[in-house]
This record gives structure tokens, sequence and C-alpha cells, in this order.
């Protein structure tokens, strides 16, 4: 999967995201979850610049459009999930000595601010598209080729580890439909939204893009996240 990983890197340098100082809201805070570093200019400022248009059909829509779950696109023998299980729980016990994560708590998730361990096999964890599949296939992504569209599902910035009962809410939801119940994290969680739509060239609806500018206004100063490392 090197490809899409060359691809990956392109996509992001692109969409005018590259790595920097760690976002946060006016209090300095980073709200918490993606693990991302920031891009230059504002997530406010870039909601700007996404095109404005209604949401296409779901026709058409399968999850194997995007690929097998959770390949190892960065050729590091680990798959998607297991990377990202790495990167957001504590205390990450392993099955194999380095890949198969067993067992880990998320101590604040992002979406509801509560503690959720994970166990392997029976986890209350998921790992959730911000953008979510179905909303970036009707929104641009049913036009594009095969390796974007594992890229774009293996891409770290736009997934994060959840509770899995606040992220089977979410569903397919955008901006304007659903938001995290964990206030504190609304303006990081819109912030990666906007970062991923702008790296991928997904459009946003009206109103979408009215809630991304309504949450966002209350943290101005909250920076575009982009993918790190």
């Amino acid at each position: 999967m090197r490809g899409s990983a060359a691809l990956l890197a392109a996509l992001l340098a692109l969409g005018g995201c590259k790595a920097g100082d760690q976002g946060g809201d006016e209090s300095g805070g980073s709200g918490g979850g993606g693990g991302g570093a920031t891009a230059s200019g504002s997530a406010l400022s870039a909601v700007s610049s996404l095109t404005v248009k209604g949401r296409a059909p779901k026709t058409g829509y399968e999850r194997s459009a995007f690929g097998s779950s959770w390949v190892d696109t960065d050729d590091n023998g680990c798959g998607t999930r297991d990377d990202i299980l790495k990167r957001d729980l504590e205390d990450v016990r392993f099955r194999d000595g380095h890949c198969l994560v067993a067992s880990g708590t998320l101590t604040d998730d992002p979406y509801t601010g509560r503690e959720v361990r994970f166990v392997r096999g029976r986890s209350k964890v998921d790992i959730d598209h911000v953008v979510a599949l179905s909303d970036a296939w009707q929104k641009g992504a049913q036009k594009w080729d095969r390796d974007k569209r594992v890229a774009f599902a293996n891409d770290p910035l736009n997934l994060i580890a959840v509770d899995s009962s606040a992220n089977r809410r979410k569903g397919d939801g955008d901006a304007a439909t659903w938001l995290p119940p964990n206030k504190a994290y609304r303006c990081d969680y819109v912030a990666h939204q906007v970062a991923v739509k702008k790296a991928y060239g997904l459009w946003v609806t009206s109103a979408e893009k009215d809630a991304m500018k309504r949450v966002l206004g209350g943290c101005p100063r909250m920076k575009l996240p982009a993918r790190s490392g």
C-alpha cells in the first residue's frame, strides 16, 4: 500500500497542511483526541475555502468502495485500527508484543468526556471516521479512484478512538446534524472535519458550512490540524 501512503502525503500537501505547533482554543487547550499537529491559519478562516454544494445521492455507496477495513497503508506492519488504538489509548497492552492491542483505556473520550475501557473482542471503543465515509461519498468521494478512497479511509487525521455508543448515534452525520455531546471537544472536532474536507477536496452543504462557522466562531484561534508523523 505504499502508493496509498504517497498519495496521502501529496493530498495533505495540496490541502495546505503542514506540521506545526499544537492547536487550541483561546485558552490554549487542544480539546483532546485526534493527536494531530497544526497548520498555519485558523480553522475558522479555512471554512471559507470549502466548496458549497447540495448533498449528492447515496446511490452506490458501500463500505468496500473504500477498501478493506483497516489496512496497513503506512507499511509499519500494523493495521490502521491498531495504530489509532495505540495513539489514543493509555495503559496499552499488546497481544503480540507490538501491534495487536489487547487492552487499554480511553481516559477522556472526546465525544462524551467519560473514561472507556477497551478490551479486544468485547470493546466499548470504536475507531470513528470524523468525516464519515458515507458523508464523503455524497460530497465528492464517489468520483475518486480506489487508491484515494483507501487513503482517505485510513488517514489518521480523520480517525479517532471514541465511545462506541456515541459513535453509533452519530452515524454518517455532518456538522449540521450531529456534534459531540462533550461541548469541550466540539471546536477540535469541527476543525478536524474542516481539515479533512480541505485536504481531500470534499464539499460541504450550506447548512454544514453555517454549523462549522457557528462552532468555530466560539474558538477563533483554533488552528487547522494536519496529520502528524
